[in-house]
């Protein structure tokens, strides 16, 4: 899937991530813990270098719990990056980032020197609420849906720390295909930048091999029909989504569908592990290779 929403402020902060990085000493990066692969912001890493992260698995109410668990052994495995799995209805382990703060900076945080932050997060990730726990008090603002924070802002928390904050930011370019209909799916993009049917179905593909029984259980269906669409018209009719003629109306199944598995009512699902992530990243590399084989085989002629 190409996203094909990329508003103007997001250009913007993303300028000025890149020229404020240099003056940061430690990223707090909030990922949503369904698909931390493809809500993590590759410009971030390939800028932050050996800089200390603190990666924030968000949202892990919604989250397999074990899918999450290998998600943290896997990214701790990265040069001076931790990793916390909360949900914004944990604040006081929310508020242990304060404290992971001075343990990563032990030098700074001994002479009583004044850490400098920076909180990044695609957007509807659960950023602002997680800053209004860390501030104690009410200043991002906070919203269901994508690109509510439009500016930047500097925080003074506790501990001599300044945190800034950055408005939720996507990247025009998502290369993986499978992440932009994950990032679609978990709600990171305005919903009038896809189809609901098209993503609908990504995600029951996905679901149906790895998670039926929360399907089954949800939807009172006794079997699972193999294919997508199938399954798709089945949920549709179990929800009342008919048209004239009892057809199912597949736009209004889609989004059902979609917001059940959003709010987490179908039960706690991961919709990448970092095995998969693995193998779509040597399928992502042969394409690459290939397609500079082309413009190679253009220059020649």
């Amino acid at each position: 899937m190409l996203i094909q929403w990329y508003p103007g402020h997001m250009h913007k902060a993303s300028k000025e991530i890149k020229q404020a990085l240099p003056n940061i000493d430690l990223l707090i990066e909030i990922l949503d813990a369904r698909i931390p692969y493809s809500s993590q912001n590759p410009m971030l890493a390939e800028l932050r270098g050996d800089k200390p992260t603190i990666r924030v698995l968000s949202k892990t109410d919604l989250s397999d719990p074990e899918v999450t668990r290998q998600w943290q052994i896997h990214l701790e495995q990265e040069l001076a990056v931790k990793s916390l799995a909360v949900t914004t209805q944990q604040p006081d382990k929310i508020k242990q980032i304060i404290d992971l703060c001075g343990k990563m900076l032990p030098e700074k945080n001994a002479s009583n020197k004044v850490i400098r932050t920076m909180i990044m997060g695609i957007p509807n990730v659960g950023k602002s609420t997680i800053i209004n726990i860390l501030a104690g008090r009410t200043i991002a603002k906070t919203g269901n849906e994508p690109a509510v924070t439009k500016h930047q802002q500097r925080i003074n928390l506790q501990n001599n720390i300044v945190l800034s904050d950055t408005p939720g930011v996507l990247w025009p370019n998502v290369e993986n295909r499978n992440s932009g209909y994950r990032l679609a799916v978990t709600g990171a993009i305005k919903d009038t930048a896809f189809q609901h049917d098209d993503i609908a179905l990504f995600a029951l593909e996905y679901l149906s091999k790895t998670y039926p029984e929360l399907l089954k259980n949800r939807y009172q269906l006794d079997i699972l029909p193999t294919e997508a669409l199938n399954l798709l018209e089945a949920i549709g009719k179990k929800r009342g989504c008919l048209r004239a003629g009892k057809q199912v109306d597949l736009d209004k199944a889609a989004k059902q569908f979609v917001t059940e598995l959003r709010a987490g009512t179908i039960g706690p699902i991961s919709l990448e592990t970092p095995n998969m992530i693995a193998t779509e990243m040597l399928e992502l590399a042969a394409i690459r290779e290939e397609k500079a084989a082309k413009r190679a085989n253009r220059r020649r002629r």
